[in-house]
């Protein structure tokens, strides 16, 4: 098996679109929850939303957009696009240049393309409206391109000219971890040399708020105190978006590059609930499952790990579900170590997106050097005593990490990641 490496991260998020900005959040905890207008309605019973900041895609017409200057995005390229398709774009954009790769070095047969993404229910509703309401050869011509869940590896893989492996990944909020997972088996396995991990999320009215049918969002005003993981009085997760890219590259390329290295990508592990479409088994079984064959592809011993970032979203019954699958795998040991601690009370949840995300979080926090505390907790959850919650960041660089996502239908995925040298 091949050694892989992740050489460059790609961030727009609610905490930062680079990844200067991301790791000064992430250190400070500094959060991207806001009171968000289009909620501020007598029928809309959720407030918070953690939006992206110096885009405007609010318009169904793309050439309506705002993007960075630091952007220049084709007006053929837009027609296909939706929100996080554009978001998706810039990210690979800052992993293509954090990892320092020419347009030889990625488009060709050995470099390949995962992406996530739940689609764009904002577009493919006002496509489908405007079908109906005026004819079906009055429909944009990308529009099935630009909405439906395949849509950012069908850009991405298009414009940026990619030859090898590449497909979408769909298990709700773990997709973008398992797209992370089998793109280490690409490498690892001598298939690929090079893969993009990419997820992505329009984190709109239309992606956030169909969950509060579902009871799954805080409905807290106050933006300091929705998105509270681990306390005993979190109510629901904040809904976000945007876009996250890691690159993941063979040992023979990092060497042949001489390139840059945030870490390594040691193992992973996959595993079902087999228990409910929608919560998380009671006892967090599929989970610790998932960790436990993460944790045996690497060769590892719990104790090892010296930093969990939890999957954590703030939801009374998920939050609990992974706490008992904690306390199993790490035992008496998980009172000093490992530490844990969940982002998303920073970032929101990002759905599909979280797993890449939080994968380049974790990339970041071993190259740098710090471990970002859970934020906002005032009250913990008796039910998390005897696991080291961390409520600050600590400035230490952890040698193993642990990664968790979890998904619609009880699907599990944890991701290992060691530093170098």
């Amino acid at each position: 098996m091949r050694k892989v490496y992740i050489t460059g991260v790609g961030f727009i998020t609610s905490i930062g679109n680079d990844a200067v900005t991301v790791s000064e959040s992430l250190r400070e905890l500094r959060h991207g929850m806001v009171q968000y207008p289009p909620f501020q309605k007598p029928d809309v019973p959720v407030k918070v939303a953690a939006p992206i900041r110096d885009f405007s895609t609010d318009s169904t017409d793309a050439e309506d957009w705002v993007i960075p200057a630091r952007y220049t995005v084709k007006r053929e390229i837009l027609r296909g696009m939706a929100p996080h398709g554009l978001y998706a774009y810039c990210a690979i954009q800052q992993a293509v240049e954090d990892a320092k790769l020419t347009e030889a070095d990625y488009s060709n047969p050995h470099t390949g393309l995962y992406a996530a993404s739940g689609g764009s229910p904002f577009l493919l509703g006002y496509y489908l409206e405007r079908m109906r309401k005026h004819g079906v050869m009055r429909c944009q011509p990308l529009g099935i391109v630009a909405s439906i869940s395949g849509t950012v590896n069908f850009n991405l893989v298009s414009h940026y000219k990619i030859k090898g492996a590449s497909t979408g990944f769909s298990s709700a909020c773990a997709s973008s971890a398992h797209a992370l997972g089998f793109a280490y088996d690409e490498i690892a396995l001598g298939r690929q040399k090079r893969m993009f991990v990419v997820g992505a999320e329009d984190g709109n009215v239309e992606s956030i708020l169909p969950f509060a049918g579902m009871r799954a969002l805080s409905l807290q005003t106050d933006p300091s105190v929705a998105s509270r993981p681990f306390d005993v009085a979190r109510d629901g997760f904040v809904g976000t978006g945007g876009a996250t890219v890691v690159v993941l590259e063979s040992e023979e390329e990092v060497e042949r590059r001489a390139a840059k290295v945030y870490c390594e990508v040691a193992g992973w592990g996959q595993a079902s609930d087999g228990h409910n479409v929608a919560i998380s088994h009671p006892e967090g079984t599929g989970l610790r499952t998932a960790i436990d064959n993460a944790l045996r592809s690497v060769d590892i011993s719990p104790d090892a790990v010296d930093y969990v970032n939890a999957h954590a979203t703030s939801t009374p019954i998920g939050d609990l579900s992974e706490i008992k699958a904690l306390k199993t795998v790490f035992g008496s040991a998980a009172t000093t170590r490992p530490a844990i601690s969940s982002t998303k009370a920073l970032t929101g949840h990002g759905l599909s997106l979280a797993g890449a995300m939080e994968a380049g979080f974790c990339a970041l926090a071993i190259r740098e050097g710090f471990m970002p505390g859970s934020a906002h907790i005032t009250n913990l959850d008796p039910a998390c005593e005897g696991l080291n919650i961390i409520r600050a960041t600590l400035p230490n660089r952890p040698n193993v990490v642990l990664s968790n996502s979890s998904g619609f239908g009880g699907a599990n995925v944890a991701l290992v990641f060691r530093s170098v040298g």
